[in-house]
């Protein structure tokens, strides 16, 4: 349990302020992530509309909110 919110959510400020976004290396690091399930053959997935109902289910329970 927090006992100090405040501190928290500063905390989280400052870090969030001082990391620098770096977009050519996160879709690098994007790439390998993909090539890497590839490889373990987790991606693609051979049926791609398998669990596409709960999917859907989710979906509308969050839109209906």
């Amino acid at each position: 349990m927090l006992r100090n919110r405040h501190l928290l959510e500063e905390l989280e400020r400052e870090f969030l302020s001082r990391e620098k976004r770096d977009l050519e290396g996160n879709l690098e690091l994007l790439d390998a992530m993909w090539e890497e399930a590839v490889h373990l053959q987790a991606l693609p997935p051979s049926d791609p509309l398998e669990g596409i109902e709960v999917d859907l289910r989710i979906a509308r329970t969050v839109n209906s909110v």
